[in-house]
């Protein structure tokens, strides 16, 4: 869907790409973020959230990381967008540098 990595300068454009970036309204005294904006390709976002929820459920890492964010006080559903946008950055480095994914370099 992307189809070239290097179109993209850093994650954000790629999560731009994929519609997964918050909405911000910005006035002379009020900014604020929001709900996804839901631009871009709504076929990524559909395979980085399905593939987001499988990662929480199998993945030590993702799963830990999905617990912190409900913990945190966050919906489920907004949870997993948190998991689907740290897996953009993963996957976007991932291609940039041409490596392989390794769970157990993950912080």
């Amino acid at each position: 869907e992307i189809k070239n990595i290097h179109n993209f300068k850093n994650p954000s454009q790629l999560q731009a790409f994929a519609g997964l970036e918050p909405s911000i309204y910005q006035s002379g005294i009020m900014d604020i973020t929001g709900h996804m904006v839901k631009r871009g390709s709504s076929y990524l976002r559909y395979a980085i959230i399905q593939a987001a929820k499988l990662l929480a459920n199998y993945s030590p890492h993702f799963r830990a990381y999905l617990r912190l964010k409900i913990s945190q006080g966050k919906h489920y559903n907004v949870a997993v967008s948190h998991v689907a946008k740290k897996l953009i950055r993963i996957i976007y480095y991932l291609l940039k540098t041409n490596q392989k994914f390794d769970e157990n370099k993950l912080r």
